[in-house]
């Protein structure tokens, strides 16, 4: 593969030696974009991602993870598959209906992915397990599908300063942003202070959802946290992507910290 090193220069030789022939190869085209390169790909293989959720968003980010070379991904999910998931949740099969969706979502990443590490987190993401599960990771990123989950793993999250990246979906729209308040963003919660009154936010199940566009939010929160892990581009932070399938379009708006925010309100000395 000496036509990769003569073509990623800014790939220095030590990097290069801590991949195998195969991880050279498997990862070609990463190395070759100038804004990755081999240092790029040293820092995806170094990185430990945590997905809370294997089910429509967490299907394509657990996927795209894998891979893209994440060198450890932990996956959290205590639900069982079901028939009326595999519309839509592309990580699972019709023969695993009825069994753990964790268990399945690791063996679809190490069948992608053998050079890689996946961690079974087969539990509900809980406020006495939240801080030990979220801790030992870099970057979290939420596919759950109700409020308290996404509260709960954002409030954590800024307790131990973790980068959030967090996405959600209903019928034909979603939307998706990097929360990061000690590097001087928005929360969650000052994006969102308080939870929709019932039936203004329904779940998938009771308004329905089209097939790909959970696959649309979640690969793109996987690009997002590769771009992050790496440094390439620009990111969401303080912006949020509004994403309308149904009449192909897509808005980037600006939001802003809140000083009277209740998790992250201290935290931060500014708005953005």
């Amino acid at each position: 593969l000496g036509w990769l090193r003569a073509r990623a220069p800014q790939a220095s030789v030590p990097e290069a030696a801590a991949f195998s022939e195969a991880e050279l190869g498997r990862y070609s085209r990463h190395m070759l974009l100038r804004e990755i390169g081999g240092p790029g790909q040293q820092r995806l293989k170094q990185a430990r991602v945590l997905v809370i959720g294997a089910g429509g968003l967490g299907s394509p980010i657990c996927l795209y993870l894998a891979a893209s070379g994440v060198g450890t991904i932990g996956v959290v999910d205590a639900d069982r598959i079901e028939s009326s998931n595999l519309q839509r949740q592309i990580i699972h099969r019709d023969a695993g209906i009825g069994g753990s969706k964790a268990q399945s979502a690791a063996a679809a990443m190490r069948a992608l992915n053998p050079f890689i590490s996946v961690q079974v987190h087969e539990t509900r993401l809980e406020p006495g397990n939240a801080e030990a599960l979220i801790g030992t990771y870099d970057l979290v990123l939420d596919g759950s599908d109700n409020f308290d989950t996404r509260y709960l793993v954002n409030a954590t999250c800024v307790a131990l300063q973790k980068p959030l990246i967090s996405g959600a979906m209903t019928q034909w729209e979603g939307q998706l942003s990097l929360y990061a308040p000690h590097l001087g963003t928005p929360c969650y919660q000052c994006v969102f202070p308080e939870r929709p009154a019932p039936g203004m936010v329904p779940a998938c199940a009771e308004a329905g959802v089209a097939a790909p566009l959970p696959g649309i939010i979640g690969t793109m929160m996987a690009m997002e946290a590769v771009k992050h892990l790496t440094g390439a581009g620009q990111g969401l932070a303080g912006r949020l992507v509004l994403q309308d399938a149904l009449h192909a379009e897509q808005r980037v708006i600006k939001v802003k910290s809140r000083l009277d925010c209740p998790v992250c309100g201290q935290k931060h000395s500014g708005n953005i």
